[in-house]
């Protein structure tokens, strides 16, 4: 029987994570690199690229430039990945974006910018599990885990936003990440059945709010929601991500792992 610790390990597979260079990407990237995978971030970012390669100038990660929205992209990354790290045996899916008024009130959301955050929330997601995984198909094996949102499974409380700023802005969740983040959970949930006689695993993993610089008065309302009674801290999702994309998990599929500090118990 094998010993705990190597059931989670990664060692031999290669991990391509999207948004890897953001707040949550970087952790997550983290962590898949403490457990021996090989790691293709990618990103649109070329600052947070660079930041990533300064600070993991290990031989198991490289960085990636590509846009999610668009399939010859996404194929494009495909061949320089696999010429570089090899076939791709895990896909993180989480890239996440807003748009220029992304704090528009519902009535005046602009068609526009709900086009653009669906096509990388959502559509890019989409692209990106139809380019890698037939590939994981073919071979019998691979799993693909999804970055969802606690506003993606229940509504957002409206009366923890009156003076919530976020970096000095005022802040809310619009209606296009919760519909972006519930489709991603219906996709999950059609791959894991589509896919899975051919041996993909398909998951997703619902973080609770994660503090990035939210002010005092957000942080303390949010808490309030919340049975652990505060925001998360972005190392404390990693775990999540490393589970699903191990063989710890071979028998998880079509599973949403929700690490909220309780929030949806209520």
């Amino acid at each position: 029987m094998s010993k705990a610790p190597e059931d989670f390990s990664l060692a031999g597979k290669v991990v391509l994570i999207t948004g890897g260079a953001g707040i949550l990407g970087a952790r997550v990237t983290d962590a898949l690199l403490r457990h021996g995978a090989t790691v293709a971030v990618v990103d649109t970012d070329d600052d947070r690229l660079a930041a990533i390669r300064d600070s993991h100038p290990a031989a198991a990660m490289r960085t990636f430039r590509a846009d999610i929205t668009q399939r010859d992209s996404l194929e494009a990354l495909r061949t320089a990945v696999e010429s570089t790290v090899g076939k791709v045996d895990v896909l993180l899916n989480n890239a996440a974006t807003k748009s220029p008024n992304f704090f528009e009130p519902f009535e005046s959301f602009p068609v526009e910018d709900w086009n653009q955050v669906m096509g990388v929330n959502l559509t890019g997601a989409m692209l990106a599990c139809q380019v890698f995984g037939p590939g994981m198909a073919e071979r019998g094996s691979g799993s693909i885990v999804n970055t969802l949102s606690v506003y993606g499974i229940v509504a957002p409380d409206q009366r923890i936003y009156d003076g919530s700023m976020y970096e000095g802005r005022a802040i809310n969740t619009p209606a296009v990440y919760s519909a972006s983040k519930a489709g991603l959970w219906g996709l999950t949930k059609y791959l894991a059945s589509y896919w899975g006689a051919r041996g993909v695993r398909v998951n997703a993993v619902t973080p609770g709010g994660v503090y990035s610089g939210q002010n005092e008065t957000f942080q303390q309302r949010y808490g309030a929601r919340v049975p652990l009674g505060r925001m998360a801290r972005a190392d404390e999702l990693t775990g999540a991500f490393v589970f699903l994309a191990s063989d710890a998990s071979t028998y998880v599929s079509g599973h949403n792992l929700v690490v909220d500090g309780g929030l949806t118990v209520w």
